[in-house]
């Protein structure tokens, strides 16, 4: 939904404020759950951020929807991999995923005041510049994994800044789905790039967010010789469904 410039401003300061006034509880409850251990406590604050959602997109008149295209089992341990177009995918997750999960988010994002705390207890980071932060965040996954939590990975690592459905993959998830025998199950954010341009926060708008749940891939039978193809696979997949549902970004 288009608003006029006047109107915009004032929208996005709305949402900016009350981003912080609901975040106040969230942190006072992440410290409390921070006692209760990395999993538990995790967990505890996820269930938080799920409320805040609720609460933020309700007051911003942005609804939001999952599609499953085919059955989905939401007692199951999976690895989500799910496209990267805007600053907007990250309140998203806790709309997508009703039950707690961890993300693979960038370190970077510890640093915001008060956010910063509950995402750095809420995710898993990672340093993508350095080799040994990568290694630790990927044995952590894994372990998450062993405990029937599942994961989300953007497997693009940044914004897909390039017209194109998707950038390429980087191989992390797919060789953890490998390693760990679990299932992936791609996910299509379709609606932050309208919601929240990248470019700026200030193109902030309401209206409607749409999460897509495609067919869930096996990794029961692969190894790692089967890495690339796997990767090939959710990428190919994941770029037909985004043409057949003509998100915006599309400019070829």
């Amino acid at each position: 939904m288009k608003l006029l410039k006047p109107f915009q401003i004032l929208y996005v300061i709305y949402a900016l404020l009350l981003f912080l006034v609901l975040m106040i509880p969230v942190f006072i409850w992440a410290v409390i759950a921070s006692f209760f251990g990395r999993i538990k406590g995790g967990n505890l604050i996820y269930q938080g951020c799920m409320v805040w959602g609720d609460v933020w997109f309700a007051a911003l008149f942005i609804k939001h929807k999952n599609i499953y295209e085919t059955e989905f089992n939401a007692n199951k341990s999976y690895i989500f991999v799910a496209n990267h177009i805007s600053y907007f995918d990250t309140p998203s997750l806790v709309k997508t995923f009703r039950k707690p999960v961890r993300v693979l988010g960038k370190v970077e994002m510890t640093k915001v005041p008060i956010f910063g705390f509950i995402y750095k207890r809420a995710t898993v980071t990672v340093d993508r510049s350095s080799t040994q932060n990568r290694a630790q965040s990927v044995l952590l996954l894994k372990s998450i994994l062993n405990k029937g939590i599942s994961i989300v990975v953007f497997p693009e690592g940044t914004f897909n800044e390039t017209g194109k459905p998707l950038k390429s993959f980087y191989d992390g998830a797919f060789k953890i789905a490998i390693e760990t025998k679990t299932s992936i199950k791609p996910v299509l954010f379709l609606d932050g790039y309208k919601r929240m341009h990248y470019s700026s926060i200030f193109s902030l708008n309401p209206g409607k967010n749409r999460a897509v749940f495609l067919e869930e891939i096996e990794t029961n039978n692969l190894t790692i010789n089967d890495l690339a193809a796997l990767k090939e696979k959710v990428h190919q997949l994941m770029e037909l469904k985004l043409r057949e549902y003509k998100a915006s970004w599309i400019k070829d």
